[in-house]
């Protein structure tokens, strides 16, 4: 019966032996919400104790009744739920990384001193980091052929032993004391990569203050394909001002650190330095990442379309998505987009990466 009184925050005054600590400790971030327990009782606290006189307190209390597993995911939570004094204590280590956190902790950096700032950082670093490596194993198939160097049968580059061993098969023989021996008649080699000399992918990112998840998701994003070696990627991020951040897009961190996601919108001055960096465009990829809430005259934006689809550039908006995922946009801007030569279309980070992939390969 007391697991239900904790679970449902009800009857607080029959709890018994030490389940009020525990009702106390929940009700620290669950309490005061939006919970059953919550809108059962005007009273809100199922604890018969006094709230934490801070965050510390609470962490060693939660560590003591539940582990430090079941205190980093209450904290964290807190933390998503605006409680700041809680990222302080978050381990790095044992935190369990999602966007939603890392959304909330870069939405405090810029709120904090540079004391506290610099003891988020290794907790950022590390979210980063994990979040890159998951969405870099998703991406990688699609990118297969793209990432790695291209075989030929004319040497110059490294051997590529693999293929070789396929190609010569016919050629293999068995020794008499019964070891294979294979007799490569066609070596394949590997042309050496040379980055940067094929595509130039330049990502315009929108980030007005509707763009927090989408901003984290193109930042990601744009640091696994800076790696690739056929693409030469630019980050350029917009709100009413445009900032080139392309020489921080393989660091993720740093880029997401630099960003100031507020503001307002103006997607053609965005376009419009893209256009700057154009230099063969039948090689050009310019991907729009942006809700379309255009804050300035349409004029301007479809004029920029058009000069860059006429030019031979490969143009794609994608439109923003939700903390669901869902597709949030301006439908009738979109429409006009569409009109002048620019394709929309809702793109997963996955999605996104088999779209360039499919550009890029031979």
């Amino acid at each position: 019966m007391d697991r239900w009184r904790l679970l449902l925050g009800r009857q607080p005054e029959r709890l018994a032996g030490s389940a009020g600590r525990y009702a106390t400790a929940l009700d620290e971030l669950y309490g005061a919400g939006t919970g059953e327990g919550s809108r059962a009782d005007a009273a809100a606290r199922a604890g018969r104790e006094a709230p934490f006189p801070g965050v510390r307190e609470w962490a060693e209390e939660l560590t003591a009744l539940f582990g430090p597993g079941i205190r980093e995911e209450v904290l964290a939570r807190a933390v998503e739920g605006g409680r700041r004094d809680a990222a302080l204590l978050l381990d790095p280590h044992a935190v369990t990384p999602s966007v939603e956190l890392l959304q909330t902790v870069l939405s405090l950096v810029g709120a904090m001193p540079e004391s506290a700032v610099a003891r988020l950082r290794p907790l950022v670093a590390r979210i980063v980091d994990e979040l890159t490596r998951q969405l870099a194993t998703r991406l990688r198939p699609a990118l297969a052929g793209v990432t790695t160097p291209r075989p030929t049968a004319r040497p110059g580059g490294p051997l590529d032993l693999p293929r070789t061993l396929r190609a010569n098969l016919a050629t293999t023989r068995r020794d008499a004391d019964g070891r294979v021996t294979v007799i490569p008649e066609r070596p394949v080699f590997r042309t050496r990569a040379r980055r940067g000399v094929d595509w130039r992918l330049v990502l315009v990112v929108d980030v007005s203050g509707s763009m927090e998840a989408s901003v984290i998701w193109s930042a990601l994003t744009g640091s696994i394909l800076a790696g690739v070696p056929a693409l030469s990627t630019h980050f350029i991020a917009f709100s009413t001002e445009v900032v080139d951040l392309t020489d921080r897009v393989g660091d993720p961190l740093s880029l997401l650190l630099e960003v100031r996601v507020g503001g307002g919108t103006h997607i053609a001055a965005g376009l419009r330095h893209a256009r700057s960096l154009v230099t063969v465009p039948s090689r050009t990829m310019v991907v729009v990442v942006s809700d379309f809430e255009e804050g300035y005259p349409l004029g301007g934006l479809l004029a920029e379309t058009r000069s860059l689809v006429e030019s031979g550039v490969t143009v794609l908006g994608c439109a923003s998505l939700d903390d669901a995922g869902r597709p949030r946009y301006s439908v009738s801007v979109a429409s006009q987009l569409v009109a002048a030569g620019m394709p929309v279309a809702a793109l997963s980070p996955l999605e996104l990466a088999r779209w360039v992939g499919e550009k890029v390969r031979p």
